[in-house]
């Protein structure tokens, strides 16, 4: 049998039907794995959610996040079980009101956390606990562009469906930099669970290599463009960064370091993705550009949890109060614009028809939010304040199949 919900009384961030959405003061209707009705009354069957003095917006998609690695791997030494960490993931992920994510899965020649073993195992699980995951997970292959013996794995990966996301990387410069500090140095072999001599070798065969990247990176867009998979480019520095890609029908820009890449971007008329810890924290922590500053020149259409899943939801309210944007144009950020870019036409917005994952805030003043309520294809399966809700049918509140 069904469930069926009635949101009663909040103030709705509803699809107008002109690709904008607005506040409404209306009931929700949710039936199965649908949004039923707006302004409709359902107090005669289902089960009630007292939404008084909160907001009601169409939960978060994620386009890129990568804080599941520390649940993986806390600390550099320690590994724990792909089944209990990615289920602490889905914990997360819902508490924070993230019912999509594209989990940021770099596929490197480093090897260890960011090797071919690691990701296989993320792809295994993830396909494991589909049935009894709350959020629906999905793969964004963050594939190192000198990760020669990789090329294969990654056509087959992207070949067989398993990659939802795929972004070009080209970290090993800015490694080979960074490992002139040996606290640094020693980090990266940590992280790829190997002693220092041997990261240093594998660093100098991919950088002996170089010659070969370009192919390999035509091949890998050429399988995504056959696959109709999107494609962004990660950290472009200048506007010839952005042209190259171009050039292969990569059209996001994924954490643009600098005005001029990111203004090439622009003018070409591709998306832009920036990170939400960066609104939280005033600035860029590695000193590229500041996200706020990008939302109020209408230069980012897309933020991202990065490496932090609690700021997405608290971003929009800081661009909000800081005057960046009005709030429904910074939420559009998280949800119908992530949507739109990834081909994901059933969610992102509140409209009959929509898969109803949706979102019960309290606004907090100074550009804070509290999350009371998520609702994921139809089920709760998040409360934190339990007395707002009526059961009026039998149904449990279990985990949503993707």
């Amino acid at each position: 049998m069904e469930q069926r919900f009635l949101i009663q009384g909040g103030s709705c961030l509803a699809h107008t039907g002109k690709g904008d959405a607005d506040w409404r003061n209306t009931d929700l209707a949710l039936s199965g794995r649908q949004i039923a009705e707006l302004d409709f009354d359902l107090r005669s069957a289902g089960s009630v959610f007292d939404a008084g003095g909160l907001l009601v917006l169409p939960a978060m998609i994620d386009i890129h996040g990568d804080a599941f690695e520390r649940q993986i791997q806390p600390r550099p030494a320690t590994t724990f079980s792909h089944a209990i960490a990615l289920a602490d993931t889905d914990r997360q992920l819902i508490a924070n009101g993230i019912t999509t994510a594209f989990h940021g899965v770099t596929f490197s020649w480093e090897g260890g956390l960011r090797g071919r073993e690691a990701a296989l195992a993320l792809m295994a699980q993830l396909e494991q606990q589909r049935d009894t995951a709350h959020a629906d997970h999905r793969i964004h292959l963050r594939f190192e562009n000198h990760h020669l013996d990789g090329v294969q794995d990654a056509l087959d990966w992207i070949t067989d469906g398993k990659v939802d996301f795929f972004a070009f990387n080209e970290h090993l410069p800015s490694m080979l930099k960074k490992s002139a500090h040996p606290e640094k140095l020693a980090s990266f072999a940590e992280r790829a669970r190997c002693d220092i001599p041997t990261f240093q070798a594998r660093m100098a065969a991919m950088q002996a290599r170089s010659d070969e990247v370009p192919t390999l990176v035509a091949q890998l867009a050429a399988a995504c463009r056959a696959q109709g998979i999107a494609m962004a480019s990660h950290d472009d520095y200048t506007a010839s960064d952005r042209e190259s890609y171009a050039d292969l029908g990569v059209q996001i820009s994924e954490f643009p370091r600098t005005q001029e890449a990111l203004l090439a971007a622009l003018a070409m008329g591709h998306h832009t993705v920036m990170g939400a810890p960066n609104v939280l924290l005033g600035g860029s922590h590695c000193g590229s550009i500041a996200t706020i500053e990008a939302v109020r020149s209408g230069m980012c259409d897309i933020l991202a949890s990065d490496y932090y899943y609690p700021s997405l939801l608290q971003a929009p309210f800081i661009l909000a109060h800081e005057g960046a944007c009005s709030l429904a144009d910074a939420w559009r950020l998280v949800s119908a614009n992530p949507a739109a870019v990834l081909g994901l036409t059933d969610r992102g917005r509140i409209a009959v028809g929509a898969r109803a994952d949706l979102l019960l805030v309290e606004q907090l003043p100074a550009g804070a939010a509290r999350l009371i309520a998520t609702f994921a294809a139809g089920k709760l399966v998040y409360c934190a304040e339990p007395e707002r809700l009526q059961m009026r049918s039998v149904a449990a509140l279990k985990a949503v199949p993707a």
